[in-house]
């Protein structure tokens, strides 16, 4: 039970090893009236994991053995541990959470909101993020001018970006959501690129939301608001091939 307790980021051995000797940890199942909630009085209690949430000290969670998430997240929030000049994505978490060593999968600009992945699965992390899966990101993006038909051809072919003469990009999807509005999906990942795509072709980006990464949706979460994924939406990511029923 004490290595349960640790894996789940409810605190130091010490510290779960004291709840567990003052009765302060509980493990709970969902029965007809709601959650059922059992007083752990054996250290060495080995729980059945299917459904199981736990309580230690100040916290209640549900178990899981790897954390998967997705957040939307809100303009001036950094993809950092140690951000710079605004909050952390990590503030959106509990303790146990960041105890978790919970990581952003890439990043947004602090700017920049949307679908953001977290997880403290390495595995995964790399798998996501890898340049050669070249896993589609789609963007609804604020433009300042309307988007003109060469421009549009332009970004669907590939363009140069400044310092990068030898190197256009590679064909990205536009679709025209209003006059100041278009989802652009891209399959790179280089520093600032929609913002310099967009300049690349005599326009500019004046917000970047992300909407999708490959087929997983950002849906309705609310801004700041976060759910784990499920395991079908983590094996679809892992795969880079949509979700089927």
């Amino acid at each position: 039970m004490l290595e349960l307790l640790t894996s789940q980021g409810l605190g130091t051995r010490r510290e779960c090893m004291n709840a567990l000797l003052h009765g302060e940890v509980q493990t709970g199942y969902a029965g007809v009236g709601g959650m059922e909630w059992t007083v752990v009085e054996d250290p060495h209690t080995n729980p059945e994991l299917e459904g199981l949430h736990l309580r230690c000290g100040l916290w209640e969670l549900p178990y899981f053995k790897d954390l998967y998430i997705a957040l939307n997240k809100p303009v001036n929030v950094e993809c950092s541990r140690a951000p710079s000049s605004h909050a952390s994505v990590l503030d959106f978490f509990s303790e146990p959470f960041r105890r978790r060593n919970l990581q952003p999968v890439g990043r947004l600009d602090a700017d920049a909101t949307g679908l953001l992945l977290l997880t403290n699965d390495g595995d995964f992390n790399h798998i996501v993020t890898s340049p050669r899966r070249k896993l589609p990101k789609t963007y609804r993006i604020g433009i300042r001018h309307e988007m003109t038909a060469d421009q549009k051809l332009a970004l669907e072919t590939g363009v140069i970006l400044k310092d990068e003469i030898n190197k256009p990009t590679a064909p990205a999807k536009i679709e025209i959501v209003s006059e100041r509005e278009v989802n652009i999906t891209i399959t790179e990942g280089r520093y600032h690129q929609v913002k310099r795509m967009l300049g690349a072709v005599g326009n500019r980006v004046d917000s970047i939301h992300r909407i999708a990464i490959g087929e997983l949706k950002l849906g309705d979460l609310e801004s700041g608001g976060w759910r784990h994924l499920s395991g079908e939406e983590v094996e679809m990511l892992k795969a880079g091939t949509p979700k089927t029923s």
